[in-house]
Formats: C-alpha cells, sequence, structure tokens
C-alpha cells in the first residue's frame, strides 16, 4: 500500500504483486473504517468523517487475515486447462441425463440442454425449454446440484422469482434453503 498520497473521493493504490489492490473512499457517514473485497478481488476502505488515509492503511493491515480469507472465496485456484476439459466432459456425460430424469419425475419436458462455461451463473431456463448448465455444478455436492437443476425445471412453470415460484421449488425440493446457504458459503470458490 502507498501511503501519503493526497486525499480525494477515491484514489487508488497498488500494491505489490502478490497483494490486492486497495482504494480508499471516504465517507462522510460512516462512523468507522470499513473493509469491502470487491467480487473482482480489490479491498475498499471506507474512512470515516476525520479520519485520515494513514490510518485506514493502518486498520487494512491490521484486518490483513479477514482480507487474505475474503480474497481466497473471490479468487478461486485457476483449474489447468486439462483438467477443465475434463470436468467439462463430465458434466456433458452426466448433466443433461440428470435433468432428464429429473424432469421425468416432475412431468416436464426440457427441450435442449447446453454446458457451457458461465462466470455468473450456474443454469438458466428459456422460454423456449431450453436449459443451460454450468460445468462447474460437477464440482458441487449432489444434493446441492440437484437444488439447481429442480429450480431451472421449475422455470418451465414460471419463468420469475415470485412466490409462486418458490413455492413451486420448496415441493419439487423441501431441502433447497440448505442448498442455497451452500451455495451461498461455497459457491464463489468454484467460480
Amino acid at each position: 500500500m502507498q501511503m501519503g498520497l493526497p486525499f480525494g473521493a477515491t484514489d487508488a493504490a497498488v500494491s505489490p504483486q502478490s497483494s490486492p489492490e486497495y482504494y480508499f473512499v471516504r465517507h462522510r457517514r460512516a462512523r468507522r473504517y470499513l473493509l469491502r473485497v470487491d467480487p473482482d478481488g480489490r479491498v475498499r476502505v471506507t474512512i470515516p468523517r476525520g479520519g485520515s488515509r494513514r490510518e485506514g492503511d493502518a486498520f487494512a493491515l491490521r484486518n490483513r487475515a479477514w482480507i487474505e480469507s475474503q480474497l481466497s472465496r473471490v479468487r478461486p485456484p485457476a483449474i489447468a486447462p486439462e483438467v477443465q476439459r475434463a470436468w467439462r466432459a463430465r458434466a456433458r456425460a452426466v448433466l443433461p441425463a440428470r435433468l432428464a430424469e429429473l424432469a421425468a419425475r416432475h412431468g416436464l419436458v426440457v427441450t435442449a440442454v447446453s454446458i457451457r462455461s458461465q462466470k455468473t451463473r450456474w443454469g438458466s431456463c428459456g422460454r423456449n425449454g431450453h436449459i443451460s448448465l454450468n460445468w462447474r455444478l460437477m464440482l458441487m455436492p449432489d444434493w446441492v446440484r440437484d437444488y439447481v437443476l429442480v429450480h431451472e425445471l421449475m422455470h418451465l412453470r414460471r419463468l420469475d422469482h415470485s412466490p409462486k415460484f418458490w413455492r413451486l421449488v420448496e415441493a419439487a425440493c423441501p431441502g433447497y434453503r440448505h442448498a442455497r446457504q451452500w451455495l451461498r458459503a461455497h459457491g464463489p470458490s468454484l467460480r
């Protein structure tokens, strides 16, 4: 982190190669120093009214362990290309078959299935009955994967996330809340 730079509304400081990029934001209503790790891995340090950049640097340094733990969640280790190809091939073999099995169980018809490498979604469902699934579903427990598949299948009945939709999901997958919690906690490390 660089210290002693002029302080404006925001200013960025790039740390050494192995360290994350920090940026500092002064917030008039903030009562204390705050840290946030953005999805892109940058660390935001909020400086309260009357605070200083020097204290913001010290605050970030004191909380380095917390920052590292958060960065490990947003910066998953890279998967080697050959390993990724193997997982994609496995996904093409497993996911469409499991989706068809669940669709039949719930009396639904899927028109097409594609396996993709989406960065922000586990799956999607089009009005035409085409369901796209992320190959990274293979990296999670079966019961969580099944929840994602059921979620997309229920979009064949309702293309929204209304309370009626969630009742359909719950009827088809009673433990869906637990699966959603697992995704929130562990999903970012799979992307």
